[in-house]
C-alpha cells in the first residue's frame, strides 16, 4: 500500500457512498437542531402563569446558546463532508495534505473527511 499514491475509483465509490450517508443524517440533525431554535412545535410556558415564564427565561437563554453552538458545530461538519465529496471528485481524496500519503482506510472510514493521516495528526 505504501507504493500507492491515491486510491482507485471503486474505493471511492465506496468512500462516496459512506459520506453521502454522513451527510444525510448530518443534514437532518441540522434542521432538527434548526427547528428547536425557531420552536417550531414548541410546547411552551406562553400560555401558563408568569411565574413559570420567568424561570423558563433564564433556561431557555442557555438552552438557546447551547443549540446555536451544536448547529454551528453540525454546519462545520456538514461543510467538512462536502469537501470530502469534492476531493473524491478531483481526485484528490484520502491523501494526507502534509505528508501526500494516503491516509489510511480505516481512518477515513471512522472519519471519512479526514485531510490528515495519524503520523501528521500526532505531530500537530
Amino acid at each position: 500500500m505504501s507504493d500507492k499514491v491515491k486510491y482507485s475509483q471503486e474505493e471511492l465509490q465506496e468512500f462516496k457512498v459512506l459520506i453521502q450517508e454522513k451527510l444525510k443524517k448530518a443534514n437532518e440533525d441540522f434542521q432538527l437542531l434548526m427547528d428547536q431554535m425557531s420552536h417550531k412545535g414548541d410546547n411552551g410556558t406562553e400560555d401558563t402563569s408568569p411565574s413559570f415564564k420567568l424561570l423558563d427565561d433564564g433556561s431557555e437563554v442557555l438552552s438557546k446558546e447551547e443549540i446555536n453552538q451544536l448547529a454551528g458545530r453540525q454546519q462545520k461538519f456538514i461543510q467538512n463532508l462536502e469537501n470530502a465529496l469534492l476531493r473524491i471528485k478531483n481526485g484528490t481524496y484520502g491523501v494526507c495534505r502534509v505528508t501526500g500519503k494516503l491516509i489510511s482506510k480505516d481512518r477515513l472510514r471512522i472519519v471519512p473527511h479526514a485531510t490528515l493521516s495519524i503520523e501528521a495528526k500526532n505531530a500537530q
